[in-house]
């Protein structure tokens, strides 16, 4: 059913006069054929199955993973068993972990399900019956109370003091108004006050409607299912592909030419072979997944002591890279709670015990005379305002009656005794207060209320609307009688101003400059009003001019590209809904930004799953906390701040690994392709590049633990292919000199015979790439960076076992001893190769300074 075509009508006759609409309610036999043509009011569930081998098989999709599986049957090919089990068993560790992160986050629209999952009082057969409303229907007639889940979109025919917690939709903390007449907006079906949509909950009042969607069809429904399903990758899966491509053209191009060029200069075609394969195992950096796994979970670890919860170990790292954090003020920003901050007069002075006094009166808490129940929260904030005074301030005052709030006077009144005598007090809208005054009160006398000081009031309270308050009106006058009814509030006297607001957090000016520095842009989308939003923007330092601001209204009117310019240029987005959140962050995406989101209801599930970094907090929802990447245990983005430092120290980290591997073994493969010009024999065996591989990477299994320095933590970095292959060159070119400088002395004047030099080479080869970290973990001169204890334990502990490798003769490898002269040969080259990368680094990074 078009529900947009119920929208105008605004009674009970005109509504049931529609077809497929009966004033008694449907049949039996009319629900039971419309729930075959409209299904079950639920959301539809995927194939688990499907969903099962569809995660399952995608964790080992990924290029990268494949080339590495390619490896290990290589491995295998050539015998080095214990090789090719380690780099399946890493993969398939990797895999599963990835699989049973994402099958959890999958499961949210299981939990999502439950809220369209309750009773409801539904009129069958001209009769009123509780029924599950799994079987609702569309034109079934529906009855609404206070604390109902409303699990079906519904149009309203009528409304006695309805009001309605759409936070769920919107994100928007106080409840919304909710009658029979039209938004005046008939395409933004999300803001019609006569319809109460699926997920959201009676606060208070009751009401009767038609239901008009259910299941899937319904607001809700229609935007977390797509949320849910319809979900990019983050900006780390990207990275990882685009790398694992590099990695294996890199090594398709250098073996094929490596194995061309030695067949073609006439050595043993199938030795070729497998020397060529064996370093494509060697160039491969299989140890990559087992590096990124174990620095992700040392930066987790971290992180958890800062009261930061990783729940996907590669969220550490997108949070690390992090550019952009999307955000809701609520609880971030602010305190998180509706308070009263101030009560004025109409001449802007302070006065809190006279207004206080009467503020407390008017309350329905005042009135029903306990604190156990839900209060409006309104009057919630004015008793804690009271902090415990209340006793002594009502002590005197006896309630008589209170005439209840509605939505056609927009205000509430309590009668009350005092000092034997009677008064009314009313409080309400500011435009509804002034409907019923006569007088103002202007301190220490009344007079009449004229034009004059209308407009002051009125001007008073818009001023405080655009700074951000949620402004009340309060007045008073003394009864004649003993009793009061609505038709009483008249002829009072105007008192003052009642100022409610969501107060900034101290911290939060400080949280901001906090990010600047760190390089992370902040964008404040919310479902509170625009002159909330940017009230809190200003107050906390957020720089933005009004050409930066816009509400879900003018988003909803614009198209693709004025949409993304929109979500690129603005930074402040105040009355937007779930389903513009989650086309905010996608926009982003695209962009190519890397997106944090921080949110902690149901309506934040969908830009939750799309960002690349998915935050919430322990205090938010179960299925909030399914779905995001990040829990935090404390709403504050001091917490969060920190877990950006560690998230950029373990991507410095990943990336030494990647720079030192990559640049060392494209040098290898490079100073094989020159050899092979003029040496008669293969240079390395393959089972001694297998052992250099595997020698080699073990110290860098520490460097998760390495120190990093503070420039690296000012921006985030990100992925850079460009960079990585100019590092590549750079430095491969600068080990393949030097690997020259040794084997060109050994081949033509010494005469080195092939074991020899294998066991040379193997030697040199090994302990420089290892020598080599220390130059390429820091931009700063070697001598100003302390690398970590363990990394230096490591790396010595390698570089020890190579250099008595010679002297144990393993015929598995084909070890010779070396003369004195190789042995100062390979010192001489390896301090140079030291010296000479050191020099080449700054220069390598001046030049990329320039660039950038």
């Amino acid at each position: 059913m078009e529900k947009s075509v119920w929208l105008h009508d605004s009674d009970f006759n005109k509504l049931t006069a529609r077809p497929g609409i009966n004033p008694t309610g449907l049949s039996s036999k009319e629900a039971y054929s419309r729930l075959k043509t409209y299904g079950e009011n639920e959301l539809r569930a995927k194939n688990r199955l499907q969903v099962f081998i569809g995660l399952f098989i995608k964790q080992f999709s990924n290029l990268l993973i494949l080339v590495l599986i390619f490896a290990s049957v290589l491995s295998f090919l050539l015998g080095q068993n214990v090789d090719a089990l380690v780099i399946l068993f890493l993969v398939i560790i990797s895999g599963v972990f990835g699989f049973m992160q994402e099958y959890k986050a999958e499961n949210s629209i299981e939990k999502i399900r439950k809220y369209l999952s309750n009773r409801c009082r539904v009129l069958r057969d001209g009769s009123w019956i509780e029924l599950n409303s799994q079987f609702l229907v569309p034109g079934d007639i529906v009855q609404l109370r206070s604390g109902d889940r409303v699990s079906a979109d519904i149009r309203l025919f009528e409304a006695q003091g309805l009001t309605v917690n759409e936070s769920i939709i919107t994100g928007e903390s106080l409840p919304v108004e909710k009658g029979k007449s039209h938004s005046s907006n008939l395409q933004d079906q999300s803001s019609q006050r006569n319809v109460v949509y699926a997920g959201s909950t009676i606060f208070s009042g009751s009401g009767k409607g038609v239901v008009v969607a259910t299941g899937s069809r319904t607001f809700f429904g229609r935007s977390q299912e797509k949320f849910v399903r319809d979900v990019s990758e983050s900006d780390f899966e990207k990275q990882i592909k685009v790398f694992g491509g590099f990695i294996f053209k890199v090594i398709a191009i250098m073996t094929l030419a490596i194995f061309l060029m030695n067949s073609i200069l006439g050595k043993n075609v199938f030795g070729s072979f497998l020397f060529a394969i064996a370093l494509a195992i060697g160039v491969t950096p299989e140890m990559l997944p087992a590096i990124i796994t174990v620095s992700l979970s040392r930066g987790a670890l971290k992180m958890s002591e800062k009261k930061v919860i990783v729940k996907r170990l590669s969220a550490v790292e997108n949070l690390g890279n992090m550019d952009t954090l999307c955000m809701d003020k609520t609880g971030t920003l602010t305190e998180g709670r509706f308070s009263l901050i101030g009560l004025v007069d109409i001449q802007g002075k302070v006065s809190h015990r006279k207004l206080l006094k009467e503020a407390l009166i008017c309350t329905t808490r005042f009135a029903i005379g306990s604190d156990q129940l839900t209060y409006d929260p309104h009057d919630s904030a004015i008793w804690v305002y009271a902090k415990g005074k209340s006793k002594k301030i009502l002590s005197d005052v006896k309630f008589i009656n209170e005439n209840t709030f509605d939505y056609q006077r927009r205000r509430m009144s309590v009668c009350y005794k005092e000092d034997g005598k009677h008064f009314l007090v009313t409080k309400g809208s500011v435009q509804s207060i002034l409907s019923c005054c006569s007088r103002v009160n202007l301190g220490k006398r009344s007079t009449k209320m004229t034009k004059s000081y209308i407009n002051k009031i009125v001007d008073i309270s818009d001023r405080y609307d655009l700074e951000g308050y949620r402004v009340l009106g309060l007045a008073k006058k003394r009864l004649l009688k003993a009793n009061s009814s609505k038709e009483d509030e008249s002829k009072m006297e105007f008192l003052g101003f009642l100022l409610f607001k969501d107060p900034v957090k101290e911290s939060a000016r400080e949280i901001i400059n906090r990010f600047e520095s760190l390089g992370v842009g902040l964008k404040i989308i919310s479902g509170d009003s625009l002159a909330i939003c940017t009230s809190v923007a200003r107050q906390v330092g957020l720089d933005f001019s009004e050409d930066e601001v816009i509400t879900g209204e003018e988003l909803s009117r614009l198209d693709e590209s004025n949409f993304s310019a929109a979500c690129r240029e603005k930074k402040v987005f105040a009355r937007v809904f779930p389903e513009q959140k989650y086309a905010i962050v996608r926009s982003l995406n695209y962009e190519g930004h890397i997106v944090g989101f921080l949110g902690d209801g149901i309506n934040d599930v969908g830009a939750l799953k799309e960002a690349d970094v998915g935050i919430s907090v322990d205090s938010g929802s179960d299925i909030t906390k399914d779905v995001s990447d990040i829990v935090l245990l404390q709403k504050d983005l001091n917490v969060l701040s920190v877990g950006i430092e560690m998230g950029r120290k373990t991507f410095a980290n990943i990336m030494k690994y990647i720079l030192n591997t990559i640049s060392a073994n494209y040098g290898n493969m490079f100073t094989v392709a020159v050899s092979s010009l003029f040496i008669r024999f293969i240079p390395l065996l393959p089972s001694q590049i297998l052992l250099n591989n595997f020698v080699s990477d073990i110290p860098l299994f520490a460097v998760a633990t390495d120190n990093v320095d503070s420039d690296m933590l000012k921006k985030p970095r990100g992925w850079n292919i460009n960079y990585i292959m100019k590092f590549m060159i750079s430095y491969g070119f600068v080990s393949s000199f030097f690997d020259l400088m040794l084997i060109v002395p050994m081949i033509f004047f010494l005469n080195t015979p092939p074991q020899v030099f294998r066991t040379a080479w193997f030697v040199e080869s090994s302990i420089s790439e290892i020598l080599v970290t220390f130059v390429i973990r820091t931009r700063l001169p070697f001598y100003k960076s302390r690398p970590s204890s363990f990394l230096v334990a490591l790396s010595m502990a390698s570089i020890i076992f190579v250099i008595f490798m010679p002297f144990l003769g393993w015929r598995l490898f084909q070890f010779e001893s070396l003369s004195s002269i190789i042995w100062l040969l390979i010192f001489g080259d390896l301090v140079l190769y030291f010296l000479i990368t050191e020099f080449a680094k700054r220069k390598f990074f001046s030049e990329m300074e320039k660039i950038n």
